[in-house]
């Protein structure tokens, strides 16, 4: 498939991005795009349809976050086995129902993976594109290191050193386009034969890649520091992945004396290693930050994975992986002929955006705003119903609301859709299907929506939810 014709309305209220992801969505459950095709790639699609190319990522990194779609290394993007979501029964009525549900358009949308695009530093990005283009153009377009070019693992390195306390050298950084693809090579260097534990609930798209690609897969229930020690030696895992500076979703940060717990579970035999994925941890908003668990790592036991996505833009598409020294041998023999996923010219931009500054005054000014806008909610929300809980609020872009009153996460989100506010539950992150005995749980991010609106949903919100008691 090379096209798809969309009819984009440039002037509506949803956005441009948004507008593609719909039609795709729909498109993909009514099984008109059958699973295994071949979606059209951002370059040509941005082309055909006369818009930036940005916007079509964003797009299908919605549809890659909700896996709609995969994205498969060199080949590009093609429609999930999810023939389930689109095969309905006879009942026109629910068909009705169905047709009238995604046709709802939300005037206020609380997602926890929201990011603020407003504040991205265009014009320095785009000064930094000429001055790299400008330089040693040929070099530029030759193909590049397997691990990704040497200056933007410096700069990698140096940042993660001084904000995150990681130790490491830039001849243990690989670069690659998302956690998606540098997961599944991380996981081609490690082999198969392994036990995974996740906690639960979970991230579930790490979850499905370890389900995808052999690997046995188990969940380790948590407690309120995280992930349990004695439950991950009671789950016979030689893996543990874990996000301990900010759980996503329950938002829980891990205390130094829990990470000194899975880091005793993991020296304690040859073989295990503990995955970091050091989720959101550049927003934090009550007490000193907490370095990542691979800084107080003395024997080559975690494996760090960030990202670009949250901080700068979801369409950078640029992650890094830290490997213990320990696998760097084996990544070499297993994988050391894959070329980089990230082009030398983006690779380059980056470096520079880090190197000169840029990247430092984006955080403190992305930080500042979703102070701002986490204040905002937090205060909202103390206006309401005084049985509604919060937890999750001291760190990320989202929290979560905990009701004790009976209601079903069904009516809650089917309330505030009708006042054309989304929201979302926590049961699709847990594994088991199961949530916390007694409670409905409910997540709202923060990150794309300014103060005003955000007191306007949450008065919605709390007219919706009042009406129900």
């Amino acid at each position: 498939m090379n096209e798809l014709t969309i009819s984009l309305k440039t002037g509506d209220k949803v956005p441009l991005y948004e507008q593609i992801y719909e039609y795709i969505k729909e498109e993909i459950r009514k099984g008109t795009i059958p699973s295994g095709e071949k979606l059209p790639s951002t370059r040509s699609l941005c082309r055909y349809l006369e818009v930036s190319r940005s916007t079509v990522e964003l797009a299908y990194e919605q549809l890659l976050s909700e896996g709609y779609i995969e994205a498969q290394p060199y080949r590009g993007y093609f429609v999930s086995q999810i023939e389930g979501l689109y095969q309905f029964d006879g009942n026109r009525g629910g068909q009705e129902e169905h047709e009238r549900e995604t046709e709802r358009k939300y005037e206020y949308d609380f997602t926890p993976n929201g990011v603020d695009l407003n504040s991205f530093p265009y014009n320095a990005w785009r000064k930094l594109s000429r001055e790299c283009l400008t330089d040693d153009r040929a070099e530029l377009f030759r193909l590049g290191l397997p691990q990704g070019e040497y200056g933007l693992r410096k700069a990698i390195s140096s940042y993660l050193h001084q904000a995150r306390g990681v130790n490491c050298s830039p001849g243990q950084i690989i670069v690659g386009a998302g956690n998606d693809y540098l997961m599944m090579l991380l996981c081609a260097v490690l082999g198969v034969g392994h036990r995974a534990a996740m906690e639960n609930p979970t991230y579930r798209q790490a979850y499905r890649l370890f389900k995808n690609l052999s690997y046995e897969v188990c969940t380790v229930d948590m407690d309120a520091k995280g992930m349990r020690a004695d439950a991950l030696e009671n789950s016979g895992a030689d893996i543990a992945f874990v996000m301990p500076s900010h759980h996503y979703p329950l938002g829980t940060v891990m205390p130094i004396k829990r990470r000194m717990e899975l880091l005793k579970w993991a020296e304690e035999k040859e073989g295990r290693y503990i995955i970091e994925d050091d989720y959101d941890s550049e927003f934090r908003y009550k007490g000193k930050p907490i370095p990542a668990l691979q800084g107080y790592d003395r024997n080559g036991k975690v494996i760090y994975i960030g990202t670009f996505s949250k901080s700068i833009a979801p369409a950078i598409r640029m992650s890094y992986l830290v490997l213990p020294d320990s696998l760097f041998a084996l990544y070499k023999e297993r994988c050391g002929f894959i070329n980089s996923t990230v082009s030398k010219v983006d690779q380059l931009i980056l470096q520079k955006f880090i190197e000169d500054g840029y990247y430092e005054r984006h955080l403190n000014k992305t930080r500042a705003l979703y102070r701002s806008r986490h204040d905002t909610l937090l205060a909202a929300l103390k206006e309401m119903d005084p049985g509604i809980r919060i937890s999750g609020e001291n760190a990320g872009v989202h929290l979560l609301l905990h009701f004790r009153d009976g209601r079903s996460e069904e009516e809650l989100i089917r309330r505030a859709a009708e006042k054309g506010v989304k929201v979302y539950g926590l049961s699709e992150y847990y594994v088991d299907g199961r949530e916390t005995a007694g409670e409905t749980v409910i997540l709202l991010g923060y990150a794309n929506m300014n103060e005003e609106r955000i007191k306007e949903a949450v008065r919605l919100l709390d007219d919706a939810w009042r009406k129900t008691q």
